[in-house]
């Protein structure tokens, strides 16, 4: 099948949840494609199909996480965006390898770093708890060279703030802070929506 064909297949399937769980060994088998368009969107749906079925996914999670090390910064995007679907959905399933997932934080192209603000928002959602004493990591992205990722570090703490006001407090200072001064209108619009979604509590 035409790569362009592929694509478009795995973009209606997409759309159609109802046939995800039948179709999760099929969309895996295309992380064994030899286009990263194709890998990118596989690792994609993994995500989405994860969220829904996390136990139907668990074998295809060691193959998604070979993705991280790729040369390809999309296909390491695409595997942390993977892994944080899933690990929103179960996060037993993604347990092995959720430290490794924070040395992205300082990956060096942005949108893998955005990714990874990301994905741990999704875990963070339902499995707040193992954050705890990872806030220094989160801080720093506040202060990213990128805009797109200093528009996404607050939306961790929002996300925290709402289930563990505790963990966000000895923040809460600079939040507001950046709220305030910062240059990017969205910026200081989601510093003050972590700020009071933790002050709120």
């Amino acid at each position: 099948m035409e790569e362009s064909e592929l694509y478009k297949k795995l973009g209606i399937l997409t759309k159609d949840k109802d046939k995800w769980e039948d179709n999760i060994p099929y969309v895996s088998s295309l992380l064994a494609h030899d286009s990263v368009k194709i890998q990118a969107k596989a690792l994609w749906l993994l995500g989405e199909m994860g969220l829904e079925y996390p136990l139907k996914v668990q074998d295809a999670v060691p193959a998604i996480v070979s993705f991280c090390d790729s040369e390809e910064s999309l296909l390491r995007e695409r595997a942390v965006n993977a892994l944080g679907r899933i690990g929103r959905g179960n996060c037993c399933v993604i347990q092995p390898y959720w430290t490794d997932l924070f040395r992205f934080a300082s990956d060096d192209e942005a949108n893998v770093r955005l990714s990874f603000i990301w994905a741990s928002e999704n875990i963070a959602t339902n499995t707040p708890d193992i954050y705890e004493n990872h806030m220094s990591v989160f801080e720093k992205l506040l202060h990213d060279e990128n805009d797109k990722v200093r528009m996404e570090a607050p939306e961790i703490f929002r996300v925290l703030g709402k289930r563990r006001p505790e963990f966000v407090r000895p923040f809460v200072e600079q939040l507001q802070r950046i709220s305030e001064t910062d240059d990017n209108r969205v910026v200081r619009i989601h510093c003050l929506g972590a700020f009071k979604a933790t002050v709120s509590r």
